[in-house]
């Protein structure tokens, strides 16, 4: 096994070897990352494979039968000694900021693989070419993006899988109580919808959940859940203001339980945000509205869904705020009517 010869290094691994996966947050980048994970399972189920990540993000891999160890990233000394002690033979740095190339760098790992333009690429022995070098010119999503260390070391291409979490007995039971205190009865069908993201240019505004909420509600019989985030309480108020009465709005659910909460809905409806992903992992069907990031690397991936946007050509950019117009016409810009079509047709295609 020779970082000089990167195609000779999986096959070269020895039986039962231990490789590390570094990705220490960002949910929607984690359970992206979960199909190259699978993927080298299905080919070397013998590797042990490790996951560094925050504990915060920890669930997204439980019960995940291609991971055998997460291995839990508190802070940046201790890691390193951890993981100068386990001598790990190949560290794939699946995160590319600096607090994961200096612990890739630290481990001392015989193998430390990071991508073409991740910071201090100097750090790595092995560096890994952009998407084009596998994909041509085309668009590559980030599920693909993620397996292009694993086929450049060595891993036969193949089609690539969908993502995976797995919700786990007592987490399900809790939702299970906590919705049946809100009055929806085990086994009625309900559908999520999340109306927070990071920035105002994803957001679609909470006001046009309430006229899908009554459509979903009445025309598919599905209970509508309003999902808020640990730091979307300020919203609360407003959201009782606006949503229906049929409509139930949870708000301070872990990790744990969001999983739990979108693996038995019927429909999620949110935007390009960690728990959108979350919910395709779990199989749930996604209609995934879009403001200024692009589907191109972020739609739902490999599970039914619809993608609801208009064109503008200012997309994607930076987010944070809107470069263009006076205000992000984006995401504003994509109406009601186009969201219920979006579930009417989903909906018909899934309960086939």
């Amino acid at each position: 096994m020779k970082a000089n010869k990167p195609a000779e290094i999986l096959p070269g691994l020895a039986p039962s070897a231990e490789i590390l996966f570094l990705r220490l947050r960002s949910l929607g980048d984690i359970v992206l990352t979960t199909p190259a994970i699978e993927s080298l399972h299905a080919w070397r189920p013998d590797l042990r494979v490790v996951v560094a990540i925050e504990p915060t993000f920890a669930p997204v891999l439980e019960g995940n039968p291609a991971v055998t160890e997460i291995f839990p990233v508190r802070d940046f000394a201790g890691t390193a000694f951890r993981l100068v002690l386990r001598r790990f033979p190949v560290v794939l740095n699946q995160h590319g900021g600096p607090s994961s190339v200096l612990l890739a760098a630290a481990s001392f790992a015989p193998v430390r693989v990071a991508w073409q333009r991740s910071q201090f690429p100097f750090l790595a022995n092995v560096l890994v070419p952009g998407p084009h070098e596998f994909f041509g010119d085309r668009g590559v999503h980030t599920a693909e993006h993620r397996l292009t260390q694993l086929w450049w070391i060595g891993l036969p291409r193949g089609p690539v899988p969908a993502a995976s979490v797995y919700p786990q007995p007592d987490a399900l039971a809790r939702v299970e109580s906590l919705l049946a205190s809100r009055g929806v009865e085990s086994g009625r069908p309900y559908a999520v919808l999340q109306p927070g993201a990071a920035f105002a240019t994803r957001r679609w505004p909470l006001d046009r959940f309430a006229p899908l909420s009554e459509s979903l509600a009445g025309d598919q019989h599905l209970v509508p859940i309003l999902l808020l985030g640990p730091g979307e309480r300020a919203i609360e108020a407003e959201a009782a203001r606006l949503m229906p009465a049929s409509a139930v709005t949870l708000s301070g659910l872990n990790l744990r339980e969001l999983i739990a909460l979108v693996s038995r809905a019927r429909l999620f409806v949110g935007h390009d945000t960690g728990p959108t992903h979350v919910a395709a992992a779990a199989g749930c069907p996604v209609v995934e509205i879009f403001g200024s990031s692009t589907p191109v690397y972020w739609r739902p991936w490999a599970v039914p869904s619809r993608v609801v946007m208009n064109g503008f050509p200012c997309r994607p950019c930076r987010g944070d705020r809107c470069y263009a117009f006076d205000e992000p016409r984006c995401i504003l810009s994509v109406t009601v009517d186009q969201v219920e079509r979006a579930c009417r047709e989903l909906l018909a295609e899934t309960s086939k």
